[in-house]
């Protein structure tokens, strides 16, 4: 069995979705956002003006020909989304973000890891299988892939972070270059507390970012397929 531990992080006024950083093996927050701004917490159902950059000091050139998709957008699961992405203050660059599929996942699925409080173990678990492209000219290596589950209490769910396998859905950082052209396919695990449904997927990099969200059909678990009785011989 592996030596996992599961760290709770304080719920903390979002930022920046680069500043979840984390040294355990398996580590998961559920944070929402601030309740007294019903605009703010309504991170996969509000719809302001839309604007095309995160913020107005944003220096991060877009390309030509490549046109951002709007903030407050719905997006159904398959369809990619450009964004500029800033996880410091001077690196950044435009991605093409596609939630491909979701996928439910079982308590099963984590057996070999130490679950060791209710809130894990009363969790839904769900796979985002995900597809992350640089359309930019900028860097952005060495940080988590920038998007959050949403579930239906509105709440924003970090991806688990594993240093060690998980076969049902191998978690894959970006790369320590990922500049130019650079394309990474990987799975995201978000666990929901309470048995709370997964609603959406999101890019949200700041607080004041009205995000863009996908939705679509979400599979259920496999169900293992039960192994043939073999068939007795008859007695001669």
């Amino acid at each position: 069995m592996h030596n996992v531990r599961v760290l709770l992080p304080r719920c903390r006024r979002l930022h920046a979705l680069a500043a979840l950083t984390a040294a355990s093996a398996l580590v998961l927050g559920a944070c929402s956002a601030d309740s007294g701004d019903s605009t703010q917490n309504s991170a996969a159902t509000s719809s302001p003006r839309a604007t095309a950059s995160p913020s107005p000091s944003s220096t991060v050139k877009v390309p030509g020909g490549v046109r951002l998709t709007d903030q407050g957008s719905r997006l159904p699961f398959g369809r990619p989304a450009t964004v500029i992405f800033e996880p410091t203050q001077n690196r950044g660059s435009v991605l093409q973000l596609t939630v491909r599929s979701v996928r439910r996942g079982t308590l099963a699925d984590f057996k070999g890891f130490i679950l060791d409080d209710a809130y894990k173990k009363r969790a839904d678990y769900y796979y985002a299988t995900v597809r992350v492209r640089n359309v930019g000219t900028g860097n952005v290596g060495g940080v988590p892939v920038p998007l959050w589950g949403v579930n239906a209490a509105n709440t924003l769910l970090p991806p688990v972070n594993f240093t060690t396998t998980f076969a049902k859905c191998p978690s894959r950082p970006m790369p320590a270059s990922f500049g130019a052209g650079a394309t990474l396919d990987t799975c995201l695990v978000f666990l929901s507390p309470n048995k709370g449904s997964l609603r959406a997927v999101s890019y949200r990099p700041s607080q004041a970012f009205n995000p863009v969200t996908w939705t679509g059909q979400i599979a259920e678990p496999a169900t293992p397929k039960a192994t043939p009785k073999p068939r007795s011989k008859p007695k001669g």
